[in-house]
C-alpha cells in the first residue's frame, strides 16, 4: 500500500488535538521527527500532552497495540503514560494522543543501580500478566487467521529460527562449535513446553522516565510489547547490553535467584543470538569489515570475562 506524502506539521498536530479535545491547544511544537513517527507537545490549561503521528500506515495497531498494553500494566501500578486517544480518521494517518509525562530520560543521565533493580521489579509486574498466543497479534486484535497459537508455531514462522541460523553460517559470524551450540539451542528452544505473557520488549534505559528523586515516573514506548515467553524474551533484550553490576540488580529487583537465572540462562543467550541475525545481515550488506569483526567478537563470547 503507498503511503501518504502529505507533510506533518503543527498544523496537522493541532487539527489532531482540537478534534479530540475541544477546542485549540497552545504551544504545539514539534520534538521529535523521523522516518516512523513524529512528536508533537501541545498545553491546554494545565495540562501537557503528547501526539505522535505516523507515516506509515501499519502503525495504526501498533498504537493499539500499546493502548491496550499500557491499560494493563497501569491497572497493576505500573507507571506509564495514560493514552487518552488513537486512530487515524482525522488526518488519513495514524495518531495516538497521551498526557505528558514528567521526568527525565533515564538515558541521558549517570543511572545507579537502584534504577535497574527497579525495571527488574516493574519488568516481573509486566510479565505476569496473561495473554493469549504468540507475538505481536494477541489479545489486543480481533484478528485470528494471523495468530500463533503455539511457541514452535511463532519461533519458525514469525521469528524465523532457521533462516536466522543460516545468516550466521552463510556468512561466518559464528566459529564452527558457536555454531553448534546456537543449532542445539534453537532445537531445546523449539521444545520448550511455553506459555504466553505481556512482554514490554525493549525495557530499557531509553524507555525510561525519572522524576527529580531518581525514582521511575513512566516506562515509555510500548510499540514493541509481545505476548511472549516469560522472563526469557524480556531479559534477553533488557539484559543485553547492561554491565554485569546492571545485570545483577535487574535480576535481584525481578526477584530471580542465581540458581533460578543459571537454569533459564542458556535460553535467554540463545534469543539474544537471535535478534542479532538482522545485524549480522545489514553488516554483511554495508560490507563493513570493522563493524562484522566487532559482531564476530561478540557473538563468540571473546567480551565475556567471567566464565572459561
Amino acid at each position: 500500500m503507498k503511503q501518504p506524502s502529505a507533510k506533518v506539521t503543527p498544523a496537522t498536530a493541532q487539527k489532531v488535538l482540537e478534534h479530540h479535545l475541544g477546542r485549540k491547544p497552545k504551544h504545539v511544537h514539534q520534538i521529535h521527527g523521523g522516518a516512523t513517527n513524529f512528536v508533537f507537545e501541545a498545553s491546554m490549561g494545565s495540562e501537557d500532552f503528547v501526539l505522535r503521528i505516523s507515516h506509515k500506515l501499519t502503525r495504526l495497531e501498533y498504537f493499539m497495540k500499546e493502548q491496550w498494553a499500557v491499560s494493563k500494566i497501569r491497572s497493576k501500578n505500573v507507571p506509564a503514560p495514560e493514552i487518552l486517544e488513537v486512530g487515524n480518521d482525522i488526518i488519513g494517518l495514524p495518531y495516538m494522543i497521551s498526557r505528558k509525562v514528567e521526568g527525565s530520560d533515564a538515558a541521558a543521565q549517570a543511572s545507579p543501580p537502584d534504577i535497574f533493580q527497579q525495571m527488574g521489579q516493574y519488568a516481573a509486574v509486566i510479565n505476569s500478566i496473561a495473554t493469549s498466543d504468540f507475538g505481536h497479534i494477541f489479545d489486543w486484535s480481533r484478528n485470528r487467521l494471523s495468530r500463533r497459537h503455539t511457541w514452535k508455531e511463532y519461533l519458525r514462522e514469525d521469528l524465523q529460527v532457521d533462516e536466522r541460523i543460516k545468516v550466521f553460517a552463510r556468512h561466518k559470524t559464528l566459529s564452527r562449535q558457536s555454531l553448534k551450540n546456537l543449532k542445539a539451542g534453537v532445537k531445546a528452544l523449539l521444545e520448550l513446553k511455553a506459555t504466553p505473557s505481556l512482554n514490554h520488549g525493549d525495557l530499557r534505559l531509553k524507555n525510561v522516565m525519572l522524576d527529580s528523586q531518581g525514582k521511575i515516573s513512566a516506562i515509555i514506548d510500548w510499540e514493541q510489547a509481545t505476548s511472549n515467553l516469560a522472563p526469557h524474551w524480556e531479559l534477553a533484550i533488557a539484559l543485553h547490553d547492561l554491565g554485569i553490576d546492571q545485570k545483577e540488580a535487574f535480576l535481584r529487583g525481578y526477584g530471580l535467584s542465581p540458581k533460578e537465572f543459571q537454569q533459564i540462562s542458556p535460553m535467554v543467550r540463545v534469543l539474544n543470538m537471535l535478534h542479532y541475525a538482522p545485524v549480522v545481515e545489514k553488516a554483511a550488506k554495508t560490507r563493513n569489515q570493522d563493524w562484522m569483526a566487532r559482531l564476530k567478537q561478540r557473538l563468540n563470547g571473546a567480551l565475556d570475562l567471567y566464565a572459561l
